[in-house]
């Protein structure tokens, strides 16, 4: 990469964000050291100045690591911008060793016994503990093989709750951060994108205790993880219907597929087929779309350029950032031609095809290029009809699904035992066992017991709320006797329940 000294305009991004320390300003101007200097790009995508242009590849002095897109080349000594691969004579080495399990035990927790994986009772229908200082109202033992296994469930009011709401789909729902409303209110806001997902957001306590509209927060949170059908909206941007377990509807229109990755995903799974379709194919995405000839899959596979430049910006070779919109592959792009910027006719010809598609397959138009360089719409041929339907068979199902998030670290543990600080550490030990109406949950690192649970599995309607307001919560604690005793369970509270029989 080069400088353009009079362009700089010494903002330092560069060599901030250069991930090879590359760059350094020197009497406020960048000056790129080229021995460290890999052509991975960051300091041209970064530079609003236009002040970094392409220089000459140092074929001579370096070496390409073919690990990933970016494509470093590394002079000897020197690291690729992962930082990973390393030039040592010529050869590009990986810098750390592959690790087993025995390498790595010391930081892992270790796993709970089998005979905790599975409460003795769910706190689905148990009844509430109130106040905390009274014992949970279901604390019952029993005897599995050499353990005594003791399950302590109460139905608990949660403020400190929410939900994540996934939704299968590449179509456009509005900008990320944007409030989504319900009933007319706000309960939540569109999260960050997901491979292949969108994420919703939805409750938590301080729009639970925000005046009006806290309630219709707690509403929603509780009809989705009960798996009731909720319509909502997000703010300048669409209309959704959505139930977990079922395919999402988003502005009238039910979604069927789930796109196999993004647009360069899609050209690497499906390279060895795209080579016989034809001359160049183009898969829109608005995060990744993927240019067939350029893409690393595709010169592989053995493609010649064909002269076709893009409309959207290169992120590597074949791998074009793309918009949002409510095109194809959630792009701005509904005529799919116009995402043809120009054809060098010195590299192309006339005849040559274009295929244009997205990452379901699901829309697909045909081209061929003009004597002029323009382009003509022709029938999709049998193998492109093949080829979309393999994309096509080889997305999932759409679907609309949910995780309940919630934390039970205050009060609620007095149900359960005398020393709630012992029964937080034994949950972070394993050596207690929290499920959610017997599904189990994923506790999260740190303090307190701030835990995940897949709503799906949950028996639907297992969940309430009040107007504190709060989500209800079947939750259940799973240890050996010797356990509960240890941290200060609600011994004289505990019941027997008969033996389960034998798997």
């Amino acid at each position: 990469m080069k400088i353009i000294t009079e362009k700089c305009k010494s903002c330092g991004w560069c060599a901030k964000d250069c991930p090879t320390a590359a760059i350094a300003m020197v009497d406020r101007k960048a000056v790129i050291d080229q021995a460290k200097c890999v052509g991975c790009r960051v300091c041209f995508r970064v530079c609003r100045f236009e002040a970094v242009e392409m220089g000459p590849v140092p074929v001579e002095t370096t070496r390409e690591c073919d690990h990933c897109p970016i494509k470093c080349r590394i002079t000897d000594g020197q690291y690729g911008a992962c930082r990973r691969y390393q030039n040592r004579g010529g050869q590009v080495e990986r810098l750390d060793k592959p690790l087993t399990f025995d390498d790595v035990r010391a930081y892992v927790t270790p796993k709970p016994k089998d005979e905790l994986r599975e409460p003795v009772i769910t706190a689905i229908g148990v009844g509430t503990t109130y106040p905390d200082i009274v014992p949970a109202p279901g604390i019952v033992t029993q005897k599995r093989g050499d353990f005594d296994v003791v399950t302590v469930a109460t139905e608990v009011p949660l403020s400190y709750s929410s939900c994540i709401v996934k939704i299968d789909t590449d179509v456009n729902l509005g900008k990320q951060g944007a409030p989504i409303l319900f009933e007319g209110r706000e309960v939540g806001m569109l999260e960050t994108e997901q491979y292949g997902s969108k994420i919703l957001h939805i409750g938590g306590v301080n729009r639970f205790t925000s005046g009006p509209t806290g309630f219709a927060a707690v509403r929603a949170v509780t009809d989705i993880i009960n798996h009731k059908r909720l319509s909502l909206s997000v703010k300048e941007g669409a209309k959704l219907e959505v139930q977990v377990g079922k395919p999402p509807v988003i502005n009238g229109v039910e979604g069927t597929k789930m796109r196999v990755g993004c647009g360069s995903a899609t050209t690497g799974i499906f390279a060895s087929t795209f080579v016989e379709v034809a001359d160049e194919i183009l898969v829109l995405d608005s995060h990744i779309t993927s240019q067939f000839t350029r893409h690393v899959a595709g010169v592989t596979a053995g493609t010649k350029p064909s002269g076709v430049e893009i409309i959207f910006p290169m992120s590597t070779p074949g791998r074009h950032f793309g918009d949002h919109g409510d095109g194809w592959g959630g792009t701005s792009i509904t005529e799919p031609q116009k995402l043809i910027k120009s054809i060098d006719m010195t590299v192309a010809r006339p005849g040559m095809t274009i295929l244009i598609t997205e990452t379901t397959g699901q829309n697909g138009a045909m081209f061929e290029v003009q004597a002029d360089g323009s382009v003509k719409q022709i029938p999709l041929t049998p193998k492109a009809e093949a080829a979309l339907e393999n994309i096509r068979d080889t997305c999932e199902q759409a679907m609309v699904s949910a995780i309940y998030t919630a934390g039970s670290g205050g009060s609620a543990r007095a149900g359960v035992c005398r020393y709630p600080i012992k029964l937080t550490r034994a949950v972070h030990e394993n050596k207690v066992v929290v499920t959610v109406g017997g599904v189990p949950a994923y506790v999260l690192p740190g303090g307190g017991i701030t835990f995940f649970v897949d709503a799906g599995q949950v028996k639907p309607g297992s969940f309430s709320w009040t107007p504190t307001p709060a989500t209800i919560c079947p939750l259940e604690y799973t240890m050996t006797l010797a356990d509960y005793e240890a941290m200060g369970g609600h011994i004289e509270a505990m019941k027997p329940f008969p033996a389960r029989e034998p798997k």
